[in-house]
């Protein structure tokens, strides 16, 4: 084997193992690029269900303070209703009933 074919033949070794190299790279590059948009939207998911929860959390509540307004209502309504009762029944005793 003369010089010439020797240095022409480590030039194509040299070659086909940079292809090698860069295809490798990529591959694992490429992979490393998958698993960090996993673990992204596995966060981002993540985040939802514990804003969704919260959501879940206040609509709860809120269901619960409109029963308890509503019972308030009502007591008012029954105190009003009690009050008027009342001043009629002072008004008779006082005479200043109008009927």
């Amino acid at each position: 084997m003369t010089w010439e074919v020797f240095v022409v033949y480590l030039g194509v070794c040299g070659t086909v193992f940079g292809i090698y190299n860069i295809v490798q790279s990529r591959k694992r590059t490429h992979e490393q690029d998958c698993r960090d948009d996993g673990r992204e939207s596995g966060a981002i998911l993540t985040e939802i269900g514990y804003v969704k929860s919260g959501v879940d959390d206040i609509k709860r509540k809120q269901g619960e303070q409109e029963k308890q307004h509503i019972k308030v209502i009502r007591q008012l309504t029954a105190v009003e209703s009690s009050t008027r009762q009342a001043h009629h029944r002072i008004d008779r005793l006082e005479g200043k009933d109008e009927r």
